[in-house]
């Protein structure tokens, strides 16, 4: 498996990006999360927007309808949304699929970790995360798992 932080994916403005990118020299541990803004587990936002101020630390969502359609809405209606309600300004990629025929390529390599609960395969809900050290080693955590109690 190639490198995580290495594989490209779009950003909010459809250019390619990787998580080495966005992090950049200062970011150790990136937190990649998909996201749903009409979904129970919605309120995680405000957690993973308390975590995204640890020294070190990258959250990266990724918004993803493919679960109940709880995701239906644009990019700015998304990012609107998550800055108003939650006060997110972690960044927030484009749109992507985490499962099935056009799954994005960072998470057809991701699912393949096998998580703490001992799955492996498809994402299975929305805000599954993924925490990502600077080697591009990854631990998996399912949807339900508190941020602060894996960061």
């Amino acid at each position: 498996m190639s490198n995580v932080l290495d594989i490209p994916f779009d950003d909010m403005d459809g250019n390619s990006q990787t998580l080495r990118k966005l992090g950049g020299s200062s970011t150790d541990t990136w937190l990649v999360v998909n996201v749903a803004s009409a979904c129970g587990m919605t309120k995680q936002y405000a957690d993973l927007q308390q975590a995204s101020t640890e020294h070190g630390l990258l959250v990266v969502g990724f918004p993803c309808n493919q679960f109940g359609g709880q995701e239906p809405g644009s990019h700015e209606e998304i990012c609107r949304f998550t800055s108003e309600t939650y006060g997110v300004d972690f960044p927030l990629m484009s749109k992507i699929n985490v499962k099935g025929e056009n799954q994005s390529p960072l998470y057809e390599a991701l699912t393949k970790i096998t998580g703490v609960d001992g799955h492996q395969g498809s994402v299975r809900w929305n805000f599954e995360k993924f925490l990502i050290n600077n080697e591009g080693v990854a631990t998996r955590f399912p949807s339900q798992t508190p941020i602060n109690t894996i960061i």
